[in-house]
């Protein structure tokens, strides 16, 4: 990026972070004991990184991805999602094989209104897709590109969050699994809280039938994630040279020492106890998302209470339980 593309937005950045930051606590109003969620949501969307919301049927993961593409403001061209199941065709997700093509040669998909187009992406129980749309989503989240006869198209896909009852041990789904950095568990509500789920349900039941959406309040729109990705990324790639000619990196300025290592001993911890495989490529990953964290929530340098991220890196549902514990435990902070 110029750096007068980036002084500008640099200029911005504050504003940015503040509407974002309305946007998010404005929209966990909506539900009952899903701001983590909600949280979640935001930070990666502003990351650029994929999330996974794991609970049972009627845990609200649904709402919370629908409440927010209306939060944002998108229309339906910018938006699809999906249920898939092991008979869902590649043509339902990434459109159906433009025949008149076909018969000249070409294997093209007519890919309007799918997946390919959108630029927020829902797909509930999302490993129970084929092999077939698995290997066409991994190519997508990873180089953001969609091949047409043969040849790679890019795709305007900003925003992924994806939905499963709980994740599988499969070893054939690990590539997929690794791509999610973060999952973060929906359980039921807590019964002591029940007349605020029922408040929250009945409420949200009328605005629905009424046509009414309370939660799309114009506090930011997707541009305004992508803008804060934009800043983020040109941020965390700068490079100076200090007074002793030392060469200054984003983690010498927003991430100090000892958080980094602190950072250090809860991966080697969580490995060992949890046996948790963290990639070289989620550890990457585990540092964007802390930062936009750190920015997100209070606009500068990352700190113990941003590696409360970690909890979220469980490979099931029972462990992301005992993670929620577990890690604020290990930090000496309260759950």
């Amino acid at each position: 990026m110029p750096s007068s593309d980036f002084a500008a937005l640099a200029a911005r950045a504050e504003s940015l972070r503040g509407r974002l930051d309305r946007f998010r606590r404005a929209l966990g109003r909506f539900f009952v004991e899903r701001q983590d969620a909600v949280d979640l949501m935001v930070v990666c969307a502003v990351a650029q990184e994929p999330l996974l919301l794991v609970g049972a049927p009627g845990t609200a993961k649904s709402a919370l991805v629908t409440r927010f593409r209306d939060a944002l403001g998108l229309s339906a061209d910018d938006y699809f999602e999906y249920m898939l199941t092991r008979f869902t065709e590649p043509s339902e997700v990434f459109g159906p094989v433009d025949i008149e093509q076909l018969r000249e040669g070409r294997y093209v998909r007519r890919s309007e209104g799918k997946l390919p187009t959108a630029r927020l992406v829902f797909l509930d129980e999302v490993f129970k897709a084929s092999s077939a749309i698995l290997n066409a989503l991994l190519t997508v989240i990873n180089e953001r590109k969609f091949y047409q006869d043969g040849q790679p198209v890019p795709v305007p896909l900003a925003v992924l969050f994806a939905a499963t009852n709980d994740v599988p041990a499969h070893a054939e789904l690990d590539a997929l699994k690794d791509r999610f950095a973060l999952r973060v568990l929906c359980p039921s509500v807590h019964a002591s809280r029940l007349h605020e789920l029922l408040d929250a349900g009945l409420d949200g039941y009328a605005d629905e039938q009424a046509g009414r959406r309370p939660w799309a309040e114009g506090l930011a729109t997707l541009d305004d994630v992508l803008d804060a990705h934009r800043y983020l990324t040109t941020l965390m790639g700068q490079r100076e040279v200090g007074p002793d000619g030392e060469t200054v990196r984003d983690r010498d300025r927003y991430f100090p020492a000892p958080v980094l290592d602190e950072l250090r001993r809860l991966l080697a911890t969580l490995a060992r106890e949890e046996g948790l495989q963290i990639s070289d490529r989620k550890v990457v990953k585990l540092y964007r998302l802390l930062r936009t964290r750190a920015w997100l929530l209070r606009g500068g340098t990352v700190e113990r209470d941003d590696l409360r991220l970690l909890a979220h890196l469980g490979d099931s549902r029972e462990q992301l339980e005992r993670l929620a514990e577990r890690v604020p435990q290990l930090l000496g902070l309260d759950g």
